[in-house]
């Protein structure tokens, strides 16, 4: 695609977005809804219709060359990911659920389940790619130097001797009996040889033509229908097509792709260059012009406010914008008026505060004896909240995607681009953008100055001393005041390794083992297919268990997006910690590695077995926490891992593990949670198979976001055996049935599919595929020496998740739905019954009557 497509492509997003902004913006406004069904068809619609936006802008940042346009999508763009996440937050807080399903929202927009995949800047990564080299290199080096080299492991299996002298003699044996067969295959065709040469009788040439005819069209034919069969199950989809080569055309869109992402870098060079160098002549060529004009425009405002009021204004203060809140097309007299009702507020807080320390101690009686009160009201409140409805919260990132398209209409919107056919930066722009940087610098300055101005005019025309006097016990009040309140202000916690740098304790941290390199894996090789039934399963009062594709999209918006920009962590919901539940085998730590990997996040281990015997003591272990944070925080983004997490929440700990102290975090890690602030990109992550066995509570507070991760479904699995074995290598023919296979692992997770591709796929099974096609039964043997998950683990599972807060909250809002459905019936029923009554005596009486 041209520059020009990437033009017209972001103009349709920026008409969409204009849409849903006309759509969205009423309803922050309304009235408090109750009927929570439309309430989520509106949040699950805003939120489709900002997905499909997202990815609109991610494909047209990625592939601009023009710096100060990508700028512009940049902005637009970390608001619309932000606006998601809090959507996302707003259809959890409705529903009690963190997974939500859109199917028939999906068929009114025409849009396909892998629409509803989030989509991953490429530029979280790409932009930081220097960095991330560098560091790379430096953990090598110090694993290299340290001793710790990591070593591709190899599962060597034992066997005794006499196993080891069987599988000799049987190889010995079957060379042996080769041997002899193909002898007695020599001496078999030798006497067939001397038998046809003793019967030299010459065969009819007709019947031969037709022999050879006939062998040759039987074997075309049937070359031919198999070509078709296949052919056409490969377009009906019952089996994939052939895994082939990438064609030219594939090949050179992916090279211009690149070529693009270096051009962008040498504009982005020219760019940053031409801002300092403009600046530099704007201040030096337009600099002493605008500080005069400055000078010039408060000197006049003086005069006019001292032909109005009569005498010369006060000047605003650095807090309430200088003399750029002079300057807001306003009069004299208004700007008099503003500043005297200031003083007057001002005057009135004083008053006020004073009035407060005399009536602090009576209202901290009154609160006391109120307490007891309050709780029993407590009750009755809620209730009237939930009863006025749900209403949409206030957002941040709006106002931020409001100015993106305000700044794209103006600028950009109708703007001719024909004659800058190399997208090169607008030089007008710039200097224009730069005017007023050095305005507003200037203008800092000039406040001084002209404040200095205003004192000495005071002084001479004014002539009124009691007033300075005034003035300076005010100065000296506030400056008293300024004094206590810094004596308020909180102790900082003691900074342990003040005296060592970041390369030093990061250093330590990999030799101890805590920093680890993360596998390469991306969240894309997550594979897992969307769950068709979750709809209809709800709507039949039924709890769906999640989909791999539900996974996919929960780390994306909950690890991905916040991570990745400071804009969408510091302004959105802010997630602290994640906790990752589900069976062995699901792929719960590769999805840890995935989340380092689309963000370039640093990868702190803190598992249980990983502390075991390092940083002794109660000291050691406020020493390691304390640097463990303190390099996440400089070199964030920051992933702090925590593998089997229950058992830091142990009920009771298993005698074995008594020496390894898992328990060690169990007081400190909610505190130094607590201390993770919105501009830290850190994320505490912890995994476990075994939730059950934790103190519900304490882990609960601690982990407050809870992904239940479940084993594959059919859909899921089937796509697992395709995707695994043309990874491997392997032609998947008509013999080998991928539906069968996925039918029969019901209930194997992912870890289990791939141990047995990978024990059948040996290199010389590989080889004799074209003689001998794989089958499905050949996979069935490794399986069958693995144990399942059961139906039994999974609803162990479900119910625990049903322990959590988020599942309390949830099981509460179904009693309440229940509760209401059956008022509905009983009034329904009662007023049937009261109506029949009624008729029932009107008949009586008229009985009586006749």
């Amino acid at each position: 695609m041209s520059q020009s497509s990437y033009g017209r492509m972001w103009a349709a997003a920026q008409g969409a977005l204009e849409n849903l902004l006309e759509d969205e913006y009423p309803t922050m406004q309304l009235r408090p809804q109750k009927d929570r069904l439309q309430v989520f068809q509106t949040l699950a619609t805003f939120y489709l219709r900002y997905l499909k936006i997202f990815r609109s802008l991610e494909e047209v940042y990625d592939q601009i060359f023009h710096p100060q346009k990508r700028c512009v999508v940049h902005h637009v763009l970390e608001g619309v990911m932000g606006r998601l996440v809090e959507l996302k937050n707003e259809m959890v807080e409705l529903e009690y659920s963190e997974f939500h399903y859109f199917d028939d929202i999906l068929q009114d927009f025409k849009m396909t389940p892998e629409d509803l995949e989030v989509p991953i800047p490429h530029y979280f990564v790409r932009e930081r790619m220097r960095a991330l080299k560098e560091r790379e290199k430096m953990l090598a080096h110090i694993l290299t130097s340290g001793g710790h080299q990591e070593h591709k492991t190899v599962t060597v299996q034992s066997m005794s001797m006499e196993r080891a002298v069987w599988l000799l003699q049987v190889s010995e044996r079957a060379r042996q009996g080769r041997l002899r067969a193909h002898f007695m295959k020599k001496i078999h065709e030798e006497e067939q040889r001397r038998q046809n040469g003793e019967s030299s009788i010459m065969p009819d040439p007709d019947l031969a033509a037709t022999c050879i005819q006939k062998v040759w069209r039987g074997y075309r034919d049937r070359k031919k229908v198999n070509k078709e069969r296949l052919e056409e199950m490969i377009f009906l989809g019952m089996i994939p097509a052939q895994q082939m080569t990438p064609s030219p055309a594939h090949l050179r869109a992916q090279q211009v792709k690149d070529n693009r992402h270096r051009v962008q870098e040498e504009h982005e060079i020219e760019y940053q260059k031409a801002l300092v160098n403009i600046k530099e002549s704007v201040q030096t060529v337009d600099g002493p012009n605008m500080k005069e004009t400055l000078q010039e425009q408060i000197r006049q405002w003086f005069i006019e406010c001292r032909d109005a009021t009569g005498k010369f204004p006060d000047f605003p203060s650095a807090e309430d914008g200088g003399s750029a809140s002079i300057f807001a097309q306003k009069t004299p007299e208004q700007v008099a008026a503003e500043l005297a009702a200031k003083e007057a507020e001002r005057e009135k807080k004083k008053k006020s505060k004073g009035e407060k320390d005399k009536k602090g101690n009576d209202r901290k009686e009154k609160k006391k004896e109120k307490k007891g009160k309050m709780k029993g009201k407590k009750g009755k409140g809620d209730a009237e909240e939930e009863e006025q409805g749900w209403k949409m919260t206030p957002s941040n990132f709006l106002p931020t995607v409001v100015e993106g398209t305000k700044l794209y209409n103006e600028v950009w919107h109708n703007r001719d681009e024909k004659q800058n056919f190399l997208q090169r930066f607008d030089a007008q722009l710039v200097r224009e953008e730069k005017r007023l940087e050095v305005e507003e610098e200037l203008r800092v300055q000039v406040d001084e100055i002209m404040r200095q101005e205003l004192k000495n005019l005071k002084l001479v025309v004014d002539r009124d001393k009691g007033k300075k006097k005034k003035k300076g016990k005010k100065s000296s009040k506030k400056k008293k005041k300024k004094g206590r309140k810094t004596g308020k202000k909180k102790k900082k916690e003691k900074d342990l390794t003040a005296d060592r740098t970041i390369e030093s304790l990061y250093e330590e941290l990999v030799v101890e083992g805590i920093i680890i390199r993360p596998m390469n894996v991306k969240l894309s090789d997550y594979i897992g297919e969307y769950s068709y039934l979750g709809t209809t399963l709800r709507q039949a009062d039924i709890e769906p268990m999640p989909s791999l594709s539900d996974i996919r999209q929960l780390i994306a918006l909950y690890g991905i997006l916040p991570l990745g920009s400071q804009c969408v962590h510091e302004r959105g919901p802010l997630i602290r910690s994640l906790l990752l539940a589900g069976p062995a085998g699901v792929g719960k730590k590769m999805l840890v590695h995935a989340l380092c990997t689309e963000t370039g996040a640093n990868l702190f281990n803190l598992s249980a077995t990983a502390l075991a015997g390092k940083y002794p003591g109660k000291s050691g272990l406020q020493y390691l926490l304390h640097v463990v944070f303190k390099v996440a925080r400089q070199l964030q983004p920051s992933v702090i891992w925590i593998g089997d997490a229950e058992k830091t929440f142990y009920k009771k700990v298993p005698k074995l593990e008594k020496e390894m102290e898992p328990k060690r975090l169990k007081k400190t890690l909610p505190k130094v949670l607590k201390s993770i602030k919105p501009e830290d990109r850190v994320l505490v992550v912890g995994t476990t198979r075994r939730p059950f066995d934790a103190d519900i509570k304490p882990f609960c507070k601690v982990y407050k976001k809870i992904i239940l991760i479940p084993r594959p479904d059919y859909a899921s699995r089937l796509t697992l055996w395709k995707e695994l074995l043309q990874a491997r290598g392997a032609q998947l023919g008509p013999k080998l049935d991928l539906s069968s296979l996925a039918k029969v692992t019901d209930g194997y997770t992912q870890s289990h599919i791939l141990q047995a591709i990978q024990t059948v796929l040996s290199s010389h099974r590989l080889d004799q595929q074209t003689k001998k096609p794989l089958t499905a039964v050949e996979f069935i043997p490794p399986l069958a020496r693995q144990d399942p998950v059961y139906k039994e683990e999974e609803e162990t599972f479900k119910a625990w998740y049903s322990r959590s807060p988020l599942g309390k909250k949830r099981a509460r809002a179904a009693r309440a739905s229940e509760e209401e459905a059956d008022l509905k019936k009983g009034k329904k029923k009662g007023g049937k019954i009261q109506k029949k009554g009624k008729d029932g005596k009107g008949k009586m009486k008229k009985k009586k009557k006749k």
